[in-house]
């Protein structure tokens, strides 16, 4: 039996959930949820810097500016220490999730190329089955 003319060629983004289901904010949520503490030094930097940018445009009190402005200094100081810190903690972590992560696709890969095969193998009988048809029709 032949297929449909308009029967949808497999793709390679078959049965990949996550490449039509991840968001940008799916994966922030997920960077956030992994390392909480480098969202939170950057949140301090930025509200330590916009205190001392109002204080400066109020230009009343140069005590406060100056320290808004080391608590910026600090701010950024502890980001980048949770970073680096982070990247310690957790690079065995991120070193097992991504040999998951490779195993995983190499299997999906296998089973792809698997019915990718099998379907080439199924419109290959079908054209012969027509091929076969075609001779039956011709000599009768």
């Amino acid at each position: 039996m032949p297929a449909p003319q308009d029967s949808k060629l497999p793709s390679s983004f078959d049965d990949n959930q996550e490449f039509y289901e991840t968001s940008r904010l799916t994966k922030l949520y997920r960077r956030i949820t992994a390392e909480p503490l480098i969202p939170l030094g950057m949140a301090l930097t930025v509200w330590a810097l916009y205190r001392a940018s109002r204080s400066i445009r109020a230009g009343t009190d140069r005590a406060y500016t100056n320290r808004m402005f080391r608590r910026r200094i600090y701010a950024q100081a502890f980001t980048v220490a949770a970073m680096v810190g982070g990247s310690y903690y957790y690079a065995d972590e991120h070193r097992a999730r991504k040999n998951r992560e490779v195993k995983v696709a190499e299997a999906a890969a296998r089973e792809k190329n698997r019915a990718w095969i099998r379907e080439l193998e199924a419109r290959e009988e079908e054209r012969l089955e027509l091929e076969r048809e075609r001779k039956k029709n011709k000599s009768s």
